[in-house]
């Protein structure tokens, strides 16, 4: 089924809009099935300033993008979009995959992760937001081709939904640094939570910096990562190098 011109207009680059001269979005000519659609797998990602510009305006309106997605809960009308953008960059970059579990929102961080329930049959997913809109005062969300297979409303084209932020943690907000500045040292993933948490209370007692324990996923491989950071500035990370260093201690890898 053919969406009506302008239905699935995402954010691209440089928030680009839909061009007159295009085709209509649409399905792909290869169909794809429900129970081939994965749920998207919730994993701890840095927030960066990729996606994330606040505020942004959209023909005429201004949009602010959520601090946290934590506690985000809406209904509303949920949408999708195909064709028309595949293989093209989202607002964060990433290639638009238009068979994956991605979605765009207008406000929740870029990427977030939501539970997706179809109001109309019970049909529930999660999803990776990695894009900007839908720009349509009555719709809420604008998922991918695949993820309304998923959902069970492809052919409608549009479906009522309740949205569910999912909580993760281990988040780093990156959104106010520049590139190229290095606010971690990454001391080690390791396999044991116990291990990890005895390097994170050693390093902590001489440090003068937040360090944590994250569990991460690597090549399909459950860790934690102990981190010491943020820090201030490139001179704390240096000068807690090389206490790390004076004690004995890995001075770590910096990370930005």
């Amino acid at each position: 089924m053919s969406l009506p011109w302008g239905l699935g207009c995402l954010l691209l680059v440089g928030l680009g809009g839909c061009s007159a001269l295009e085709p209509p979005d649409g399905a792909p000519l290869k169909p794809i099935a429900a129970h081939e659609v994965p749920d998207a797998r919730p994993r701890a990602e840095p927030l960066l300033r990729a996606g994330n510009s606040s505020p942004y305006v959209v023909n005429g309106e201004t949009y602010r993008v959520l601090p946290t997605a934590a506690g985000y809960r809406a209904e509303g009308i949920a949408s999708w979009y195909g064709t028309r953008f595949h293989g093209r960059k989202t607002a964060n970059g990433e290639p638009y995959d238009l068979y994956g579990p991605t979605a765009a929102h207008r406000t929740l961080p870029i990427p977030s992760y939501v539970r997706v329930t179809n109001l109309a049959n019970g049909r529930s997913m999660v999803v990776r937001v990695n894009d900007r809109g839908p720009f349509h005062p009555d719709r809420v969300i604008d998922l991918s081709y695949g993820a309304a297979v998923r959902l069970g409303f492809a052919e409608a084209g549009t479906a009522p939904v309740r949205l569910e932020a999912l909580a993760l943690a281990g988040i780093d907000d990156r959104r106010d640094s520049e590139a190229g500045v290095y606010r971690y040292l990454q001391l080690g993933a390791f396999s044991s939570r116990e291990t990890a948490e005895s390097l994170r209370d050693q390093v902590a007692s001489v440090v003068d910096a937040p360090v944590t324990v994250t569990p991460v996923e690597v090549r399909g491989r459950a860790l934690n990562r102990v981190r010491v950071g943020p820090v201030r500035d490139e001179a704390h990370l240096e000068s807690v190098r090389a206490l790390l260093r004076s004690r004995g201690l890995d001075p770590g890898q910096a990370l930005p």
